[in-house]
């Protein structure tokens, strides 16, 4: 079975159910660049009115989504499906899709060599993200060529229900707020959630302080023998971590997730090697080498490589395989709902063993699918559609346009 075409193909639907359009995103997490002030003082309307697939576009009247879908097509008339992803990421897709043509679409780890040997100048950031699209498809494709989900094909699958943690990206971290929705996520049936710190060093003590009033809430909400993970999202450095650690140890977090920058491998291996609380991190980490130097260095408890940004279903195998050499879990980021649940039925639970599920994020990043993997009582249950089980439900598509395509 042969590549004989492909083409990106950009959605766009409203979401409704919000009276108040502007309520979408209560509140956004802390970012690298709030030690500028003039970073620092936006709220959530950062995450609105972005370009980028992570974030619908939000006005006073509407939210609109707006995503791309990479499909593969064979000479066999059977294509593969992946995404979503945005138009920048498509247009770094379009010319590494184009080089596959032709070529054999089940050869899924040659493919992969070919890619990474092409991009020499890719081998991280937004190019691996292109080539782990394009990788997802060709694993979709293969699913259906066999008539078999993914999880099948990569020797699942382990469980047929895989537990999954409420990922509390976009609501509010007033302690009011925290206090209802922590019990909420809790009743819901998730047995772990996270949340977001709002605050890094530019915020000072006051930033710290509501910070660790964050953990505290939470924890109180939710009582102790519950998992509360914290994310920092590469904001914070060695200093104000150590400093927020020791004030966080109280709330037993069963990991701080990724403190400093991912360049700071040195001071990410030191916090970890004094550290009470698991760190977790790697989410901005690509392909087996990037997660070798995190593992070789004791770097983390943790990995969270992203199946959709980290080399693909292709690349996840081997990071998990080496990452079980050492005794460190792998639980992807959840850019990819669909992906990763294939990708973690077919490991062992010591291995990977819950998913990520962005409760609010994945309204949006799973608006055009029909049948999406949502959690019931906490749990993503497995099904025996063929591929990944990416199914476009028209019902939802108000506008459609072929962005980039082999028949241009």
């Amino acid at each position: 079975m042969k590549i004989t075409g492909y083409e990106c193909v950009e959605l766009t639907g409203t979401l409704e159910g919000y009276d108040d359009p502007q309520s979408f995103y209560e509140e956004r997490l802390a970012i690298p660049l709030d030690v500028y002030e003039e970073f620092r003082t936006v709220g959530a309307e950062y995450l609105m009115g972005s370009d980028d697939v992570m974030t619908p576009y939000v006005t006073d009247e509407e939210i609109r989504i707006t995503q791309t879908y990479l499909v593969l097509r064979t000479d066999e008339g059977l294509e593969g499906v992946a995404g979503p992803i945005d138009r920048e990421w498509a247009g770094l897709v379009a010319p590494i899709a184009e080089f596959l043509l032709g070529r054999d679409a089940l050869a899924t780890a040659k493919l992969w060599d070919l890619m990474y040997r092409h991009e020499v100048h890719g081998r991280r950031g937004k190019t691996m993200k292109a080539i782990s699209v394009i990788d997802c498809a060709l694993w979709d494709l293969k699913g259906k060529y066999y008539d078999e989900p993914v999880y099948r094909l990569l020797g699942g699958p382990t469980r047929t229900e895989i537990p999954a943690y409420a990922s509390m990206l976009g609501y509010s971290v007033e302690p009011e707020d925290v206090r209802e929705r922590a019990q909420e996520m809790k009743e819901a049936g998730y047995r772990a959630q996270k949340w977001f710190f709002r605050h890094g060093p530019g915020s000072g003590t006051e930033g710290l302080q509501r910070n660790v009033e964050l953990a505290e809430t939470a924890r109180d909400a939710v009582g102790e023998g519950y998992d509360l993970m914290f994310d920092c999202w590469m904001s914070w450095d060695r200093p104000y971590a150590e400093r927020a650690i020791r004030k966080l140890e109280a709330y037993d977090p069963r990991w701080i997730e990724e403190p400093v920058h991912p360049d700071k491998l040195d001071q990410l291996a030191d916090l970890r090697a004094t550290s009470p609380i698991p760190i977790a991190g790697g989410e901005h980490e690509y392909t087996r080498w990037g997660i070798h130097q995190l593992l070789q260095r004791d770097a983390l408890d943790v990995i969270q490589a992203d199946t959709c940004w980290a080399g693909g279903i292709t690349e996840l195998q081997r990071i998990c395989t080496l990452a079980s050499v050492h005794d460190v879990p792998v639980i992807p980021h959840g850019h990819s709902v669909s992906a990763n649940l294939h990708l973690t039925a077919a490991q062992s639970p010591t291995v990977s063993p819950m998913l990520e599920y962005l409760v609010k994020w994945n309204e949006g990043f799973q608006f055009f699918l029909e049948d999406p993997p949502v959690p019931e009582d906490g749990t993503l249950s497995l099904d025996d559609r063929p591929g990944l089980g990416i199914v476009v439900d028209e019902s939802t598509v108000e506008e459609r346009t072929v962005v980039h395509s082999s028949d241009e």
